[in-house]
């Protein structure tokens, strides 16, 4: 049986397998590619800098601006995206200025390089970290205006410091967890989430991505706000009727 047949034949087979066949396809295929597209590439690459630059210096000016009137003491979970975030655009630029340069990976440094920035793997671990911030400040919201009575005796800062301190945790694991197995650098090119040990891992991983960083944050966003837009509504009506009363 050959090798091909085998990689059909067995759906457990680890993709590594076609790896190679696949750099000579890229190889085949970049003969043809048309510069219009390089073009497009570069481009885009160039923007996402730019945009990488301004999400950077936004967010050390508010980073500034709470440290300076010590409002990052009082909003700490708001303090902790805000670090996410620049942290994020930071290595958003540092990575696309590196593929403009269009580095050519030799040696165990090219590799670490590849693992680390090229697969946008510094990227992703504090924008998945930034989400379940996200979601950290929609449930202490939700608390402090829905629950307000049990918030003050039961939530403590120890609490908060433990969500922020888990956001960068939990987005650190679930990105390396992923990008350090699945990564792989090939005649001289950084290939990012090739190398699935099979197609049945690939989409487990997907669907869980997906209702972990989709479906739940998606839901805890409606049900918290949609709490909160409720309470401060019934709110509003008592004093409107407090309001007329007083009129009277």
């Amino acid at each position: 049986m050959s090798h091909q047949d085998s990689t059909v034949e067995d759906p457990t087979e680890p993709v590594t397998t076609s790896a190679v066949d696949i750099i000579q396809q890229t190889a085949t295929g970049s003969s043809v590619t048309s510069s219009a597209s390089r073009g497009v590439d570069f481009y885009f690459q160039c923007a996402v800098v730019v945009i990488g630059v301004v999400g950077t210096a936004a967010n050390a000016l508010i980073l500034y601006a709470m440290v300076a009137s010590g409002e990052h003491k009082r909003h700490v979970l708001i303090f902790n995206q805000n670090a996410l975030d620049f942290i994020s655009c930071f290595f958003l630029v540092v990575t696309y200025a590196l593929k403009l340069c269009n580095i050519r990976l030799t040696g165990r440094g090219g590799y670490w390089l590849c693992m680390t920035l090229l697969s946008e793997n510094f990227i992703w671990c504090p924008t998945l970290g930034s989400t379940i911030n996200l979601a950290a400040i929609t449930i202490e919201r939700y608390l402090k205006i829905v629950h307000s009575t049990w918030s003050k005796k039961r939530l403590r800062s120890w609490m908060i410091y433990t969500a922020s301190a888990f956001a960068w945790i939990a987005g650190s694991v679930t990105s390396n967890g992923v990008t350090i197995p699945t990564t792989d650098v090939l005649d001289g090119v950084c290939y990012p989430g090739l190398t699935w040990q099979s197609k049945a891992a690939y989409l487990a991983y997907g669907i869980w991505f997906f209702l972990s960083f989709e479906v739940i944050i998606l839901a805890i966003f409606i049900f918290c706000y949609w709490r909160i837009v409720a309470v401060i509504r019934r709110q509003a009506k008592v004093m409107a009727s407090h309001e007329e009363d007083a009129g009277r």
